[in-house]
């Protein structure tokens, strides 16, 4: 069979259509496509391997999509590909270019996980170290990612972000909800109710 055509996609630049004897045969990645010229010959396998390549770089691009919203471990991005039906050996695959470009990093997705916990939705380090194993961070680097969080100063920088929310009740109701909303964060209750007595103390001192 002779490469006779070779013809970008009208809506997708990113592939080329390749035509055989004359005759639309199949669809590739420029990238891959990019090897052919006309006139060349293919036999089957040649054609074989072409489409599996496609396929395997289909399977790179899906990929990158879903990184590009967010960083994500790499559990996460294996979970993706294979539920989109790629085959386990396309999945590796993807995986170890995307390593080597350094996209996917769990230590690195980790500390970034964490910064973006703390800085937007506080919550304690028993509570990140489980968010990031649930993401299948392993648990070395999900406990090297949490060390650094200071629980005494997430549970009172939450505290008195919700506060002002629960000003008007009495201060027996303020204590009791502002702790229980910390406890929900994974503060035990030590952590917790030291937080709200700091809070309580500086609203008392705002007030005199």
């Amino acid at each position: 069979m002779k490469v006779t055509a070779l013809k970008v996609q009208a809506r997708s630049a990113a592939r080329v259509n390749v035509y055989l004897d004359g005759r639309f045969a199949f669809g590739l990645a420029k990238i891959e496509a990019a090897r052919l010229r006309l006139g060349q010959e293919l036999d089957e396998a040649a054609v074989a391997r072409l489409q599996q390549a496609d396929e395997a770089e289909a399977v790179y691009e899906r990929a990158l999509r879903f990184l590009a919203v967010r960083p994500r471990s790499e559990s996460e991005v294996r979970q993706r590909l294979r539920k989109q039906g790629a085959a386990d050996g396309q999945v590796e695959a993807a995986l170890e270019r995307l390593r080597r470009a350094g996209l996917v990093d769990d230590q690195a997705f980790a500390a970034y996980w964490v910064e973006n916990r703390t800085a937007f939705r506080p919550k304690s380090r028993r509570v990140l170290e489980g968010e990031l194993r649930r993401k299948g961070v392993g648990r070395e680097e999900a406990a090297q990612a949490a060390a650094g969080t200071n629980d005494a100063a997430l549970a009172y920088a939450v505290a008195a972000k919700r506060a002002p929310r629960l000003a008007a009740l009495p201060a027996v109701d303020f204590r009791r909800k502002l702790t229980e909303f910390l406890m929900r964060r994974g503060f035990d209750y030590e952590t917790a109710a030291e937080a709200v007595s700091r809070v309580t103390r500086e609203q008392r001192a705002a007030e005199d």
